[in-house]
């Protein structure tokens, strides 16, 4: 194989395929990404005990066609640190050679054929949402997972399908993220198994799929799922065991709540503020809404406390809730900074919401008074 690569072009596809390979490994082979030269087209692919992926990588001229596995520790650093604009990969059976004008690097090669087949795309039925969306549903709702839980499958985001729309659904037991957007099914989908996809193969999705509004398609199967976007196609098996009964915890309507409207700047500088007493221990910060304003209070025993206020287009009667502020500032993060978002309280003991215009829900339970 004889090809020759744009390093920075070719560095962005080599660096999500490398994402892939394993920290640790008993099966040494999979520490490399393999690369399928063919006249006009390189595919890299990249496999682990979970996840595989095929991603067609960009800024590569071939001159000789042929498969090779470049070692990702060895040659992602290289690409990384090389100044060299372009630089050519020559693999035989023995070595492989990686050169530009200020570049010769020699490496052992391994044989290609050691290297486990990764799954394709070939389903019929499948579901199909725009790229933009499917990313920004995995993005405002896998921090909230929890890879800790033993009682229920908390490890991974949600997929369900209803009403021409996909939901994604992630939890940790003490605050909710529920995202929908609209989708459509293609083929005979039969949906018979809770689709969770870890929190790996979502931040590899998030790496991977553009910010575009072309097709995504997403296959679902009873122990795995396949999506695929373009030439670029991701595989994982789900995890197994049983999510929660979300929608128990998800607040139905509540005409009497309190509703307003905060912009996300604004709310996340005045956290920040709040929080400069805080310590490891003192997470509740208390969120008291009176005529125009919001205040947020924080104290901590041995470090001092903090009262903060920021107008708000409220007129309603007082009300405080004690939230988690790192909950909180979780969710503005996933936002866009110059927009807003919708907060509703019922009550100091009940799960506060918050929400946005493009069907992006969060749930946070309160704390205690007792326990700020």
């Amino acid at each position: 194989m004889n090809i020759e690569i744009q390093r920075e072009l070719f560095l962005q596809s080599f660096a999500i395929a490398g994402s892939v390979v394993p920290s640790r490994t008993t099966k040494p082979v999979l520490e490399n990404v393999r690369i399928e030269a063919a006249p006009g087209r390189v595919v890299m692919f990249a496999v682990n005990n979970e996840i595989g992926m095929r991603l067609e990588a960009e800024g590569v001229e071939v001159k000789t066609a042929g498969v090779a596995l470049l070692p990702v520790s060895r040659v992602l650093p290289l690409l990384r640190e090389s100044s060299d604009e372009k630089l050519g990969i020559e693999v035989n059976q023995d070595h492989i050679l990686i050169t530009g004008r200020q570049t010769k690097v020699k490496l052992q090669a391994r044989d290609p054929e050691e290297f486990p087949p990764v799954a394709d795309f070939t389903e019929t039925s499948f579901f199909t949402i725009k790229s933009s969306i499917f990313r920004r549903m995995l993005h405002r709702t896998a921090f909230a997972t929890d890879n800790e839980s033993s009682r229920f499958a908390l490890g991974g985001v949600l997929l369900e399908y209803g009403d021409d729309q996909l939901t994604a659904v992630a939890t940790d037991g003490r605050r909710l993220a529920r995202m929908q957007g609209g989708a459509e099914i293609k083929g005979q989908l039969q949906l018979e198994a809770m689709t969770i996809v870890p929190t790996a193969a979502v931040s590899l999705l998030e790496k991977c799929l553009p910010d575009d509004d072309s097709p995504v398609e997403v296959a679902p199967r009873s122990n795995d799922i396949l999506v695929r976007n373009g030439r670029t196609v991701v595989y994982s098996r789900l995890v197994e065991g049983r999510f929660p009964r979300w929608r128990d915890a998800f607040p139905g309507h509540r005409p009497e709540a309190l509703r307003v409207q905060l912009p996300v700047e604004a709310t996340m500088s005045a956290i920040r503020l709040a929080t400069v007493v805080a310590d490891t221990e003192s997470r509740g910060l208390d969120f008291e809404f009176a005529q125009g304003t919001l205040k947020l209070n924080l104290a901590c025993a041995n470090i001092g406390e903090s009262h903060i206020e920021i107008p708000v287009a409220y007129e309603g009667a007082e009300i405080a809730i004690t939230l988690d502020y790192r909950f909180f500032t979780d969710f503005l993060r996933v936002l866009d900074s110059s927009s807003t978002f919708t907060m509703e309280i019922e009550s100091p003991e009940k799960a506060a919401l918050c929400s946005t215009d493009d069907g992006y829900g969060y749930v946070i339970m309160p704390l205690s008074r007792d326990r700020r």
